[in-house]
């Protein structure tokens, strides 16, 4: 049974107007330079995030992308594990912070001197969630500490401490817990209705974030959970859906983990000293584009490029599956989504570059820019034009 880790005691309340905080970042790895750099990205998460520890478990096809035709735009010479036909959003997020791409915690001789990435694709933040399939949220945070002793031991405590309190975590994780957790697990809604699970999954996420935080982690990123029921998957394994075609449950409990998180992050904000964060609203953000594709220099809002059935939603990319048939389009490029599950490459640095330069009516309280150059001054416009607080107008002009 999943512990039940609800966040208690804490209260919404206004952002602090003016956050006068010392210079801090970090760094970690299996090999790590006795120079301190100025920045550094730890990422924790599941498919949306994974740069291929996946490609180093014992797991079933479904969870792996270490095979053709991921990756085909030609970026990297070959399949490395992610989940699109080329870059993730954490890699242009490395890109424009002038830091070279994160690897993987499980690869090989990686240098960690930048950073880390302990994320797994099929990941939840509930342990259950993939059990022995995955690498869960609880062990990447394991993992975590591995690198941070390590950096202790070659860097020495203060200078490791530095480099942890300075850099940047970015985490992107909850969808598998509510797809394959919840709705696809008859005996956890036999436990749980949709807001007991809701918060023991946000409870558990507040946990980890506090972990980190005691650990010196200062400064985080959020990804938000996008329309779940509108993904190609969800679309083709559930005839019962609403006219538009996606399921509607799925989406609300995207929906409400994601109001959940946002109240969650303000309380954080109150109650730790220098605790800084960058989040949006992926949410309808990414509707947008999925119900208006032309706006945004795509063709197709609803079909996966690779995949097979109705929207290309059966799970097929790549042949490695049961359903060994797939189809592949033409050009990536012009679809919102790349197989069953995950959107392409485009749609990801389209993201990336909103919430790494965003003004505060649509990234907020800070873009990700502003968290590793240590521009952490907010005034009273920042405040009101927070996304957080306008819940109803979310400004979609600037991701144009």
């Amino acid at each position: 049974m999943a512990k039940k880790y609800f966040p208690m005691g804490f209260s919404v309340v206004c952002i602090t107007l003016i956050q006068f905080i010392a210079s801090m970042s970090f760094t970690t790895s299996q090999s790590v330079t006795n120079e301190i750099t100025t920045k550094a990205l730890f990422i924790f998460g599941d498919s949306t995030v994974d740069s291929g520890n996946n490609n180093f478990i014992d797991t079933v096809p479904e969870n792996k992308a270490d095979y053709k035709p991921y990756g085909l735009n030609g970026f990297f010479h070959q399949p490395t594990g992610r989940f699109s036909d080329g870059r993730v959003i954490v890699d242009f997020i490395a890109e424009y912070t002038k830091l070279p791409l994160i690897p993987p915690f499980l690869q090989p001789n990686a240098d960690y001197s930048n950073g880390v990435n302990f994320a797994s694709g099929g990941a939840g933040v509930l342990s259950e969630t993939n059990h022995g399939l995955v690498i869960d949220l609880s062990t990447q945070l394991s993992h975590f500490e591995e690198v941070r002793n390590l950096l202790s031991e070659k860097l020495g405590e203060k200078k490791a401490k530095e480099m942890i309190s300075e850099a940047v975590y970015f985490i992107s994780i909850g969808s598998n817990d509510y797809m394959g957790g919840y709705l696809g697990n008859p005996k956890m809604q036999e436990s749980y209705n949709p807001e007991q699970y809701i918060g023991m999954v946000i409870g558990n996420l507040t946990q980890a974030i506090q972990i980190l935080y005691e650990k010196g982690a200062r400064k985080f990123g959020f990804l938000s959970l996008s329309p779940l029921g509108c993904l190609p998957a969800l679309r083709a394994l559930n005839p019962g859906t609403n006219k538009d075609g996606c399921f509607e449950a799925a989406s609300a409990l995207a929906l409400a983990h994601n109001n959940a998180l946002s109240n969650v992050l303000r309380s954080l904000d109150q109650v730790n000293e220098g605790f800084m964060y960058t989040n949006s609203n992926f949410y309808d953000w990414l509707q947008d584009r999925i119900d208006n594709p032309t706006n945004y220099g795509f063709k197709d809002g609803v079909n996966a490029c690779c995949g097979s059935g109705p929207y290309g939603g059966i799970f097929t990319c790549g042949g490695t599956k049961k359903v060994t048939e797939f189809s592949l389009c033409d050009n990536a490029g012009d679809h919102v989504w790349w197989d069953a599950f995950h959107p392409t490459e485009k749609i990801h640095q389209q993201f990336a570059m909103a919430l790494w330069n965003g003004p505060c009516s649509s990234v907020g309280p800070y873009n990700l820019e502003k968290l590793f150059n240590n521009e952490i001054n907010l005034t009273i416009a920042d405040v009101v034009d927070a996304p957080e607080n306008q819940q109803d107008d979310f400004s979609t002009e600037f991701f144009s």
